[in-house]
Parts: structure tokens; C-alpha cells; sequence
């Protein structure tokens, strides 16, 4: 995606990072020729990544000389009022955080209540990302494990793609979580502090404080 936002959509450099093998191209192939070329493709995609960074920062003067973009390749300007509601299927919390949200004056988005103008799945979700923070509902909807295992409570893996998402557009500061009884937190983002949803709403100081913390002129008074 980054590739193509920066270069377009047809061009050698999409064809140059897409053609990386990292696998053994004559079978069969032993488990150390097997991770060879694995390791092999990762130092290739790496170098052609490498040489598309080198090409910008020595050919390109500034922004402006980036090549022609289409309407969806542009940036799109952050809602300064609007907040992403990541949610499962815990249609309660769903609705209690949402209307505490509209309560500090400020929009949930919530894709669900949004036209789907004939688009898939992913197109809308792109298409009302573009906020400025974004609240992840972690209820638990699901249960998994490892094999052989314990099956423990977890998040829909909409909500945990999701939680990722922002937390790479935002960063972890742009996103707070909020869960719901025991459930499994995702392994690469733990340490970093939870709110729980706790019945007596704890939950919305802090949720206002993490607000506040983020630029938003939010007072609690409004929705307590």
C-alpha cells in the first residue's frame, strides 16, 4: 500500500517488491534450504525497500514532485471532531460507549451505521479512517487457543486487525482500549495499560483524560 500510495499503481516498483521469491524454487528442499531462502527474500525485499528510499531522497526535491495520484492516493484531512469506534459484537458496550462519546460533543463513527456506496468491506473502512483517535472495544466475543490448550475469551479478529491498524496510522497514543471482562489480550500490544469497562464508569474519566491528552477540548462534566 505504502509502494503504491508513493509510486502508483502500475509501475516497476510494485513489480520489483512483488517479484521477491522467498521460497526454494525446486522441490524437494531440506529445512535449511528452506530457511535459506526465506532469510534470502527478506534480504532482497529489504534492498529493493532500500533502493525506492534512495530514489526519493535523491531525486525527488520535495513533495511536490510526487508522481500523479489518484482522488484515493491523497491525503485526506483528519476529522478533528470525529472518533472510530472499533467494536465486536457486544452490542451494549457498543452503544454506551458511543453515546458517551456523542455526549462530550464529540462523533463516534461506528462503519456499520455508514453507506456502504457499493463498496467492499475494506474500502469503507479506509474510506472513515481518517480520524485523529480512535476507542477499540475489546469484548469477549470469541474464544481460541493455542493447541491443546484452554480455550480463553477474546476479541473478534476484526477488532484486533482493526486495534493494529490504528495503532500504525495513530500511534499507540491515538488509541485507546477499552475492555470487557477477561479477555485475551493481544501478545504485541501488551504492557501497554487497558481501561476496563467497569460498571460503576471509572472508565470515562479515563477515557477523557486519555481525550484531553490527545488535543481534544472535552469536558467530563458535560456526560457525568
Amino acid at each position: 500500500m505504502a509502494i503504491t500510495n508513493t509510486f502508483g499503481d502500475d509501475t516497476r516498483h510494485i513489480q520489483d517488491f512483488t517479484s521477491v521469491s522467498y521460497y526454494v524454487m525446486f522441490a524437494p528442499a531440506s529445512a535449511n534450504e528452506t530457511h535459506e531462502a526465506y532469510v534470502n527474500g527478506l534480504a532482497s525485499a529489504a534492498s529493493v525497500l532500500e533502493s525506492m528510499i534512495d530514489e526519493v531522497s535523491e531525486y525527488w526535491p520535495c513533495d511536490d514532485h510526487h508522481t500523479a495520484s489518484t482522488p484515493t492516493q491523497e491525503a485526506r484531512p483528519q476529522k478533528s471532531h470525529e472518533v472510530f469506534l472499533v467494536h465486536g459484537r457486544d452490542d451494549g458496550a457498543k452503544q454506551t460507549v458511543a453515546r458517551f462519546l456523542e455526549q462530550l460533543g464529540l462523533e463516534a463513527v461506528l462503519l456499520a451505521e455508514q453507506p456502504n456506496q457499493g463498496r467492499t468491506i475494506i474500502e469503507k473502512f479506509e474510506a472513515h479512517a481518517h480520524v485523529r483517535f480512535t476507542v477499540a472495544l475489546l469484548t469477549p466475543d470469541d474464544t481460541g487457543s493455542l493447541e491443546g490448550e484452554r480455550h480463553e475469551y477474546r476479541a473478534r479478529q476484526n477488532v484486533v486487525f482493526e486495534l493494529g491498524y490504528f495503532i500504525g496510522k495513530l500511534g499507540r497514543e491515538g488509541v485507546c482500549a477499552l475492555t470487557k471482562g477477561k479477555v485475551e489480550i493481544p501478545s504485541d500490544y501488551s504492557g501497554v495499560v487497558y481501561i476496563p469497562l467497569d460498571d460503576p464508569g471509572a472508565w470515562k474519566l479515563a477515557l477523557v483524560k486519555e481525550l484531553k491528552t490527545a488535543g481534544f477540548d472535552v469536558d467530563a462534566n458535560r456526560a457525568l
